[in-house]
């Protein structure tokens, strides 16, 4: 019978346990996901004698991983000696991405007392004991938010005969399944048209896999921001409905057709896409007043999709901003000149003011900035989209000074360079002194159209009466020119 020795004032539990024989631990790392048809299986992951079903299969590789997915991963560390525990276990997961490492929290990491048979005295080292023939195990979770190698990284640690590790590397890669594009449109000084294309770039495969449903598409504007999605409006809601209606017997409410469901349901083949449009609009009065300017972001399109199996994954687009004022300098009838809704004169004051904060301006541009080669701007109110032919329209243009110094201006709408839509009334209009640094003035000018179609308001120019300077203005807006009911009926007569 063997004596205990007394124990030392030196001797710790923790030393005790150094010399105490241990078990070496065994891991196992499965990715829990949904089932695919004709997944090979690297074998079983326990037999029927351990402690996890032998019904478990182990599969010979993380499979098909997706950006947006939740990449979730069992962790099993077991004890296979039937006589001796494992002791002071402690578990560490880390998931590296392409950019950064993160530490996966789970039960074994201390927090949940139960995940273990039994706790040691050292419990604030988060150190287990694993009696013999058991084990203890634990789920890790995490959305991948990158593309490229991912490495699940486990660390396993026991106490037997002093620290031993046990490390292991998981490495899987992230593809994309979505490809988001945008393209943005300036309707106003404080709106944008916003344009997502969403595609699935995955690829075919014969088991039917690779297909995804979009199940809902938005975009997250920042602060002072709203976005709404642009939809069939109300009248062609009520057109489509009575379309519907004539084409087929309905009994007792309007049903959609299969195709119409399917067409609306937002599924996706590989190789397919769907565009979707927002309204990105300033959401306040400041906002408002301030406008969109050029560089400013937009917001970020964000979907849900739903893959074969029930595999639900968000992506985020890039950020979107408000893209430049495109500006020819020496205009011409072919330019490619800014039309209405462009926000020109919120581009030219936010460069006037970047400038001015800067002190200096950019060498970079031989032709200057903005707020330089348009120093004064003119801009439509609510300008019409259709007149009737020979019939006189008001529109009011709005007249900004952005530039440092006050000056004497004259608007000249000169018929020369005007074509089927030219101004009825004075050409010449003397808008008198503005103030410096975005001063402004309205004015009411009749424009009469000579000739039906589609034409673009040109010929505009204001003149600085003190220094003779010309400052050439861009389009200023787009209209469709119609005949009056009178000519279109007569035109269909003689025909």
């Amino acid at each position: 019978m063997s004596s205990t020795q007394p124990m030392s004032a030196s001797t710790t539990p923790l030393a005790i346990d150094d010399i105490l024989p241990s078990a070496t631990p065994t891991l196992k790392v499965m990715r829990l996901q949904a089932p695919q048809l004709g997944q090979p299986s690297a074998g079983q992951l326990l037999s029927s004698t351990h402690l996890l079903s032998s019904s478990l299969m182990l599969p010979d590789s993380f499979g098909v991983i997706h950006v947006g997915e939740t990449f979730s991963a069992y962790l099993g560390v077991l004890n296979p000696s039937f006589d001796l525990p494992v002791r002071g276990l402690t578990v560490a997961v880390q998931l590296q991405t392409p950019s950064k490492r993160i530490v996966l929290p789970s039960r074994l990491d201390g927090n949940d007392a139960s995940s273990s048979t039994s706790t040691n005295d050292s419990s604030s080292n988060n150190q287990k004991d694993v009696e013999p023939g058991g084990g203890v195990d634990a789920i890790v979770s995490r959305r991948l938010e990158e593309v490229g190698q991912h490495i699940l990284r486990v660390e396993v640690g026991y106490i037997a005969n002093g620290a031993k590790t046990l490390r292991k590397f998981y490495r899987f890669n992230v593809s994309v399944p979505l490809t988001i594009t945008e393209k943005v449109t300036r309707s106003g000084d404080s709106k944008c048209l916003v344009s997502i294309t969403v595609e699935n770039v995955m690829e075919k495969q014969t088991s039917g896999e690779g297909a995804v449903t979009i199940s809902s598409v938005g975009f997250e504007p920042p602060q002072g921001l709203v976005s709404k999605q642009v939809l069939l409006d109300e009248s062609e809601r009520e057109l489509d409905k009575i379309t519907r209606a004539t084409s087929k017997v309905t009994f007792g409410s309007q049903r959609r057709s299969a195709l119409e469901m399917y067409d609306g349901c937002g599924r996706l083949e590989p190789g397919e896409s769907c565009r979707y449009l927002f309204y990105v609009m300033a959401e306040s009065e400041a906002a408002a007043l301030r406008g969109i300017a050029f560089g400013d972001e937009l917001g970020q399109a964000c979907l849900t999709y739903y893959k074969a199996m029930g595999e639900s994954g968000k992506i985020y687009s890039s950020t979107v901003v408000c893209p430049p004022t495109t500006y020819a300098e020496n205009a011409t009838s072919n330019s490619k000149f800014v039309v209405y809704g462009s926000g020109l004169s919120v581009d030219v004051a936010a460069a006037s003011v970047q400038r001015s904060s800067s002190g200096r301006r950019n060498s970079s541009d031989s032709r200057g900035t903005l707020d330089e080669l348009l120093p004064v701007t003119v801009e439509p109110i609510d300008p019409p989209s259709r007149m009737k032919l020979s019939v006189p329209k008001s529109v009011a243009l709005l007249i900004v000074n952005h530039s440092s110094r006050p000056m004497s201006l004259q608007l000249q709408m000169r018929l020369p360079n005007m074509n089927g839509v030219v101004i009825c009334g004075p050409s010449f209009i003397t808008l008198g002194e503005l103030p410096p640094s975005g001063g402004s003035c309205t004015i009411d000018v009749n424009f009469v159209a000579l000739v039906a179609g589609l034409f673009s308001v040109q010929g505009c120019y204001v003149v600085d009466m003190t220094t003779g300077m010309e400052i050439q203005q861009p389009a200023l807006f787009n209209v469709f020119v119609e005949l009056p009911n009178d000519r279109f009926e007569e035109k269909k007569t003689v025909h």
